[in-house]
């Protein structure tokens, strides 16, 4: 059996350290310096953290979720008020705004845009209760789980998160929505732009191959974490470690997502008129104003190698969520987003594996994020609660990092020249952002993990609801891996011990 053997890139970059204190610029009401009133702590008397309450304030009844804080729950807004909110809107969005009502084309009902949001996806109950489901996926699940993904959450630069999350039809995750874009746009495109197309995706699936095997050792040494099985003497998971490798997990996906945005560009070029006025009539993020094509037709020959077959059409919809969509739609992300190594898209996407017309509930991360919090005990429960506070600051970075590549990618739709190095070097700092927050849901799930008892272990599984399913050993995106994956050693991500780092020196 063919081995592969993957090997680490060791890159040496300075660091500042990171805490949890904000700059001399920071609001100190936002950042919790100024005590809470005590009507917060009213709100949230006889709750859990993670639920939902209305605060009373003298503007009147908002929405809060309560938290943990050295004096117990409190309720804290899910947005800031008053004058507030115009400060934090400046500080924390880039110059171009993440998404907005009324800031995408297409027609949209104005309750399914409010859903789908920034604001909505940064909220600490979004957050919260994904990083839940996260947890639920990881500790009732094995590694070969974590390793699935889909293969649109990488290099997603393009604006089809977005389309599909406000799609009016509510068909966004039917398996149907993909297929249904990809070919309108196949149908209108010529022969000569189908080949650009299709020559691009056999070269990209070799390195859309390379990039869905970098994650495996990250996942692996969080399952060492998992289960304890850490290096002797290491006191656990080296955040700075997890973040250098996560950048170059990132800045090599910025690197595909260049390619594709030239390529991209190259071919809205070269559309003409009637080209133009076809794809105009199909609305963005509107599945019922697309023609019902044959995409049967214009998909590549029999035999064709899967993840070719996965980047050609990943190509023909995303081209036209970019082509039709916007900077906002292209910095939108979804809560789950990040930190995608832990399960989640296994234990979520796996019922609808092979079948054609089934649509995934936009509820199933919130609601088993919040029954797993549910079936922890209050000091469980703090370990994840405490998270979606800590990784504020990462959140907001990644905001203007995904604004500042998408900006630049737009530049070859409008016949310009992308700066490269500027690309690779804020996805890089992208990933450094994701390899944080991921160590910290790492860690919180391992401290949850080693304290729970038989009784909470059932209940979990229960709620995990894949009875009958059983994951491959490994996957490359959604599909089993062929061959055996030989890891290299993953000391690499932990702290050394003590006798190591006194050699070191």
């Amino acid at each position: 059996m063919r081995t592969k053997m993957m090997i680490l890139t060791m890159v040496v970059i300075l660091y500042a350290s990171i805490t949890m204190a904000q700059s001399p610029q920071s609001h100190p009401e936002r950042d919790g310096v100024h005590e809470p009133p005590p009507q917060a702590y009213t709100d949230c008397q006889g709750r859990k953290a993670g639920d939902t309450v209305q605060h009373a304030t003298r503007e009147g009844n908002v929405a809060a979720t309560c938290v943990d804080s050295p004096k117990g729950l409190v309720a804290r807004p899910n947005k800031p008020r008053g004058p507030q909110q115009d400060d934090q809107s400046r500080e924390s969005q880039p110059s171009d705004r993440p998404p907005q009502s009324n800031s995408l084309r297409g027609e949209r009902p104005r309750d399914n845009h409010q859903q789908y949001s920034i604001e909505q996806a940064i909220s600490n109950q979004a957050q919260l209760h994904t990083i839940a489901f996260s947890g639920l996926a990881f500790i009732t699940g094995d590694y070969g789980a974590a390793t699935f993904i889909p293969p649109g959450k990488v290099c997603d630069f393009f604006g089809f998160q977005y389309m599909r999350d406000i799609d009016v039809a509510g068909k966004g995750h039917n398996p149907m929505f993909l297929s249904r874009v990809a070919g309108n746009v196949l149908y209108v495109l010529n022969d000569g732009q189908r080949d650009l197309l299709e020559k691009a995706a056999r070269e990209e699936a070799r390195q859309l191959r390379v990039l869905a095997e970098m994650r495996l050792p990250l996942i692996k040494a969080f399952y060492r974490e998992l289960s304890g099985d850490i290096p002797q003497g290491s006191r656990g998971l080296n955040k700075d470690a997890v973040m250098r490798y996560v950048g170059d997990i990132f800045a090599f996906d910025a690197d595909l997502s260049y390619r594709r945005a030239e390529l991209f560009g190259q071919i809205a070029a070269s559309f003409t008129q009637a080209q133009k006025a076809w794809l105009g009539k199909m609305k963005f993020g509107d599945f019922n104003t697309w023609p019902d094509i044959d995409v049967e037709k214009y998909k590549l020959p029999r035999g064709t190698e899967k993840l070719v077959n996965v980047a050609y059409m990943t190509h023909a919809s995303e081209f036209f969520s970019w082509y039709a969509g916007s900077v906002e739609a292209d910095t939108y992300f979804c809560p789950e987003r990040h930190g995608t190594y832990f399960g989640g898209f296994y234990m979520k996407d796996m019922p609808a594996m092979g079948k054609r017309d089934y649509d995934i509930s936009t509820s199933v991360t919130g609601d088993r994020g919040k029954d797993f919090l549910d079936v922890l005990t209050a000091n469980q429960r703090n370990h994840i609660t405490v998270i979606p506070e800590m990784q504020r600051r990462a959140l907001q970075e990644t905001i203007k990092l995904r604004s500042a590549i998408a900006v630049e990618l737009r530049k070859f739709l409008k016949g310009e020249q992308a700066d490269k190095v500027r690309v690779l070097a804020l996805g890089r700092r992208y990933g450094e952002m994701d390899g944080e927050m991921s160590c910290y849901y790492a860690t919180a799930f391992a401290k949850v993990n080693r304290t729970l008892t038989n009784e909470q272990r059932q209940k979990l599984m229960k709620l995990r609801g894949l009875e009958g399913f059983k994951s491959a050993p490994a996957y490359i995106y959604s599909s089993p891996a062929r061959e055996e994956l030989r890891l290299p050693n993953t000391d690499y991500f932990f702290f050394p011990n003590a006798k190591s780092a006194e050699r070191a020196k």
